[in-house]
């Protein structure tokens, strides 16, 4: 999948309308994990830019961990951090991970069942072990990367819903 992900691009759009609409059934779900999108990702960041009524949290990577800070602006809040992915700032407020209603993530591949691969370094799989039971995971991909069978492993966990436009 690295391969094939690397090979190809995807239009953003498709996703994007997908996690809109989600996110506009879904209004009690205010405050929202997403990600900026490295290759092979779609980008969902005018999400942030045209509901500014929810709460926009962003990961940070922090030793072997995610954590989540709040993002009020994309240009100012947002730097490069770890693996050259743009991170919430240091001034950006904390988010615990019990305050995030829904998680939309990233990966190389998903699968009918939920299931989810990763890159390899478990830092999605570690901060979804400890969110609150009732807050959703959400994948999100491009239509090419949904596959059969992503083997998920004892460790991995599984996402609620793939949305893929």
């Amino acid at each position: 999948m690295r391969r094939i992900v690397a090979e190809r691009s995807g239009e953003s759009a498709p996703p994007l309308r997908a996690v809109a609409a989600w996110l506009d059934a879904n209004p009690e779900r205010v405050t929202v994990a997403t990600f900026h999108p490295i290759a092979g990702e779609p980008d969902l960041t005018d999400l942030a830019r045209s509901r500014p009524q929810r709460i926009w949290v962003f990961p940070k990577v922090i030793g072997d961990n995610l954590g989540f800070r709040i993002v009020a602006d994309l240009h100012a809040d947002l730097k490069p951090g770890a693996f050259g992915i743009m991170e919430p700032a240091d001034h950006c407020p904390r988010a615990e991970l019990s305050d995030i209603d829904v998680f939309l993530c990233p990966g190389l591949a998903f699968d009918e069942q939920g299931g989810r691969l990763g890159r390899g370094k478990g830092y999605y799989d570690r901060a979804l072990s400890m969110a609150r039971p009732d807050a959703l995971k959400l994948g999100v991909c491009f239509p090419w990367q949904i596959v059969p069978d992503t083997f998920a492993q004892e460790h991995d966990i599984r996402m609620d819903e793939v949305l893929c436009g």
